[in-house]
């Protein structure tokens, strides 16, 4: 019986690496003053980075609806086969609810099995590559749910952004809180905490940087049993320096790089870099 793995564009999966991993994907869509795009279909992140930097107005994102859901697991189920669909935290956003919703309208929605990443782009990619792994190891669809609801909880990301005026703008944190940083060389830091974007700090400098990712990952050691994630925004040579210091920090081997697409680039503006890993508790 086929098992099919579906998640959403804040997965940030590259068109290669959905081909390869044979993952299919339901786009969020950004929303401009000028139209509305599909993240990762009507829009590359390059031209959505290339449009942020000229509008006055932060562009709207939206989730995928109940209705989308429901054509897409009837497409997939069309084979007599199983869903197992991995989403963007319910906290940042209702597409999972919406794919709950689409469960008990789909023909065949008790062949779907549903999991709540509580994460977002390169930690959601974390848990769809082991998916993926555990399909190719010929795991049944119920056993691929339990083992990555498991690991949810112990998902970790961090991210170094330029500044938090988009995440302010966007509502995601308080006024208050984006105070901590638009000086010069500053990197405020942000991570995902009980499914939620939160600022958890600021440094100055690429090797206070690594610094407190040696410091954050000696607190939450990294499962290497895992793959492990490097996002960017506009960031592609800091992030590969980066990531090269992480792997040698850390004896990493797994490793993967993705883009921010346009609905997590929305939050995060331009600049930002991150990991993303399984830790060992």
């Amino acid at each position: 019986m086929s098992i099919h793995i579906l998640t959403d564009s804040t997965s940030d999966l590259t068109a290669e690496e959905q081909r390869a991993l044979h993952v299919t994907i339901a786009p969020l869509r950004v929303i401009f003053e000028d139209g509305i795009y599909q993240d990762g279909v009507d829009i590359t992140p390059a031209a959505f980075y290339d449009k942020q930097r000229t509008v006055k107005v932060l562009p709207k994102t939206t989730q995928v609806n109940p209705s989308e859901f429901c054509f897409l697991y009837e497409q997939l189920l069309a084979d007599g086969g199983e869903v197992v669909g991995i989403f963007l935290s319910s906290k940042l956003s209702g597409t999972y609810q919406s794919a709950v919703i689409a469960r008990e309208m789909a023909v065949g929605g008790g062949r779907v099995h549903l999991v709540d990443s509580m994460n977002a782009t390169v930690g959601l990619g974390v848990l769809v590559r082991e998916a993926v792994r555990l399909r190719d190891e010929g795991k049944s669809a119920a056993e691929i749910t339990e083992a990555i609801e498991a690991l949810v909880p112990r998902v970790r990301f961090i991210a170094f952004v330029q500044t938090l005026k988009y995440l302010k703008m966007g509502g995601r944190i308080s006024s208050s809180t984006a105070v901590i940083g638009t000086m010069l060389n500053i990197s405020p830091i942000v991570a995902i905490v009980n499914g939620e974007i939160k600022a958890v700090g600021k440094v100055k400098g690429r090797q206070k940087i690594l610094e407190y990712t040696l410091d954050f990952v000696g607190k939450y050691p990294i499962d290497t049993r895992y793959s492990v994630g490097f996002a960017q925004s506009c960031a592609a040579d800091t992030v590969a320096a980066y990531r090269e210091k992480c792997e040698k920090a850390f004896r990493l081997s797994n490793c993967f790089t993705d883009e921010l697409g346009a609905v997590i680039g929305t939050h995060a503006g331009p600049g930002c870099y991150g990991i993303a890993y399984v830790g060992l508790k």
